[in-house]
């Protein structure tokens, strides 16, 4: 599990075709000393399996279902892509939950600076299948940023964003049109489940949820 919050930024340094699935090398100052092989970590919002890690370095095996389905459609080398190890059971929860499950891919519409001010406005084009999810001051994660929605109307969501988000993770290397990975609240996609009634006898219902304080 995940909290959204980009711990670096690596730049992919290769990509390279074998068979079906397409592997990248993604260089990092400070996460390849802490993984290990075959441990998870975020990459733009996408949980990857890291491979053949090194001083400065690890690899990752993208499946073709992946590679067209997320933002790394756009990737090419020496983009730069935000970086998070997966929660320690006695961490600070700084963000919000994050899967590391991407539900689908929208589309950057501008990242322009708020007049007369030092922060941000970004502004994303959503998808159905995440749209239906996406309300007023609650959780997006954008490229694997555990972001607060600012704004909405009909798909089109507004975050701001402050200078040390800018400077932390990969939004200032994109521009508008590029393919951006988003991740719902994990909590409305299990309320619309049981809304449905499709939870089984033994699930919670909305009633324990409101009891116990969400």
């Amino acid at each position: 599990m995940f909290t959204g919050i980009v711990e670096e930024v690596g730049r992919i340094t290769r990509i390279e075709q074998r068979g079906e699935n397409r592997r990248i090398t993604v260089t990092a100052e400070h996460a390849p000393k802490e993984l290990q092989t075959g441990n998870s970590v975020a990459v733009s919002g996408v949980c990857l399996t890291a491979l053949d890690i090194k001083p400065g370095s690890f690899c990752a095996d993208l499946a073709p279902e992946t590679w067209v389905r997320t933002s790394f459609s756009r990737i090419h080398e020496g983009a730069l892509v935000n970086l998070e190890l997966p929660m320690k059971s006695d961490g600070r929860f700084g963000g919000h939950i994050v899967q590391g499950h991407v539900d689908g891919v929208g589309k950057l519409i501008a990242f322009e600076r708020i007049a007369e001010s030092e922060n941000w406005w970004l502004h994303i084009e959503l998808p159905d299948d995440v749209e239906k999810y996406t309300v007023y001051k609650g959780s997006i994660s954008i490229e694997g940023i555990s972001l607060t929605v600012a704004k909405l109307e009909k798909n089109r969501c507004s975050v701001a964003i402050i200078p040390h988000t800018v400077e932390m993770t990969n939004l200032h290397s994109l521009k508008a049109g590029d393919p951006v990975n988003l991740e719902a609240d994990l909590i409305a996609k299990y309320v619309e489940k049981m809304m449905r009634g499709e939870a089984s006898e033994n699930s919670l219902t909305v009633e324990d949820l409101v009891q116990q304080g969400f």
